[in-house]
């Protein structure tokens, strides 16, 4: 599933009302322009879609006006979201309070922690091994004597011991 670009005109409207205040960042989430506080996302961009954070009132109220509850995938809905109907888009004044209580909702929430900065990974080259020292030459061996004879086998009692002792 391919998601489309935002509207000029959508992130226009969404850049002209967005509260500016000490505190909000505007930065992109999944290519959308989305607007932060406190770590939380209040508002924001997708597609043709402008989304905002409200509290459950504020969003069941909405939503009997014709917004929808945030799914950027069928199935997969985002409860506290929903998706602004298009009377207030259009209308600057509706969209600019409709941002400024999403900005007080979600100023009311704890700010989130900020994760540590994770390690930046080097290239990864191939790791290689320390070079092995030389090896010494082995000492030369002193020349073995040549091998003995192999001794001669016992006696075991065998047919000859047998006659002798049948005698």
């Amino acid at each position: 599933m391919k998601w489309r670009k935002s509207p000029d005109a959508l992130v226009q409207a969404f850049d002209h009302c967005l509260p500016s205040v000490a505190g909000v960042q505007r930065k992109p989430m999944f290519g959308y322009p989305c607007a932060f506080v406190n770590g939380h996302l209040f508002c924001g961009l997708h597609q043709d879609s402008l989304i905002v954070r409200l509290p459950e009132a504020r969003r069941d109220a909405l939503v009997a006006k014709g917004a929808s509850v945030f799914e950027p995938m069928p199935g997969r809905a985002m409860q506290e979201y929903v998706v602004a109907p298009a009377d207030i888009v259009a209308d600057r004044d509706k969209l600019r309070a409709l941002l400024d209580e999403a900005l007080a909702h979600a100023s009311s929430l704890a700010p989130k922690a900020k994760k540590p900065p994770a390690a930046k990974k080097k290239a990864a080259a191939p790791k290689r091994k320390a070079p092995r020292p030389a090896k010494k030459a082995a000492p030369a061996r002193k020349p073995t004597p040549a091998k003995r004879a192999a001794p001669a086998k016992k006696a075991t009692r065998g047919a000859s011991f047998k006659k002798k002792r049948a005698r």
